[in-house]
């Protein structure tokens, strides 16, 4: 038969040894306890310590219509929105965009200046031109404006205002008609006009006063031989004549003269 062994019942020494390792575990447990939360105490206020913002700004933070039961911490957002302005050294793009400004401002300028002085040199241009056949037409044109002879006056008086345009060739043709003609007609008067010439029988003596592209002020030095009932023989009279001249698609017509 099997030998049934009969184990002693506990005694109060072994209650006593189970006790104190029993306390000794709980204690150990609980400073365990302690140093995890304390960890997570500090983890906690670590990053809170990093995402306090710096003394003298102030966040504002909208509350919601109903409060709040925990009113919320700032978030580290609103400090990176408000944090100081980045002072780094401009890169090589930044320089470029001050130069590149500079060149199209010059270029500009450049442009302009080749704008205005080509059209000052077209504008020379035609005035030379201008003043070369407004010259050529005045000097043409002034015998005919002022002579006459009262046997054809009306032939010489249309003549005469071919070379007319404008308001002055109006006014021409009734002066000729109201006072000219008449006069004429009485005292059978005959004007004969031609431009002074040199001495020496060179170019008449005309000059150009002002020039532009489509008008030209011309000085001519006429001479002019009146015979009439009222004068014996022959009358000469020297005058200065100023005749301007304006381009027309007809070429250049007198629009004034005027005796000075």
């Amino acid at each position: 038969m099997p030998k049934t062994t009969t184990g002693r019942a506990p005694g109060p020494g072994t209650r006593r040894t189970m006790t104190a390792a029993a306390r000794a575990a709980a204690k150990r447990a609980e400073r365990g306890h302690r140093e995890g939360g304390a960890a997570t105490a500090g983890d906690e206020e670590s990053p809170r310590r990093a995402e306090r913002p710096r003394a003298g700004r102030t966040v504002l933070v909208e509350a919601p219509k109903d409060g709040w039961d925990d009113p919320p911490e700032p978030s580290p957002e609103s400090f990176e929105e408000d944090g100081p302005e980045d002072r780094s050294e401009p890169g090589p793009g930044g320089r470029r965009r001050p130069l590149t400004l500079l060149l199209a401002v010059l270029l500009a300028v450049g442009l302009v200046a080749l704008a205005a002085l080509g059209w000052q040199y077209r504008e020379g241009r035609l005035s030379e031109t201008a003043r070369a056949e407004a010259l050529a037409a005045a000097r043409k044109a002034a015998p005919v404006v002022l002579s006459y002879d009262y046997r054809r006056l009306d032939k010489d008086f249309s003549r005469a205002r071919a070379h007319l345009t404008g308001d002055f060739r109006d006014e021409y043709g009734k002066t000729t008609k109201t006072v000219v003609a008449p006069t004429a007609e009485k005292y059978h008067g005959v004007v004969k006009a031609t431009v002074a010439a040199p001495g020496s029988g060179g170019t008449p003596a005309a000059s150009v006063v002002s020039a532009a592209p489509d008008k030209v002020v011309v000085l001519l030095f006429v001479n002019q031989v009146t015979e009439s009932t009222q004068v014996s023989g022959a009358r000469v009279d020297q005058n200065r004549v100023r005749m301007t001249m304006d381009r027309t698609d007809d070429g250049w017509k007198v629009s004034a003269v005027d005796a000075l």
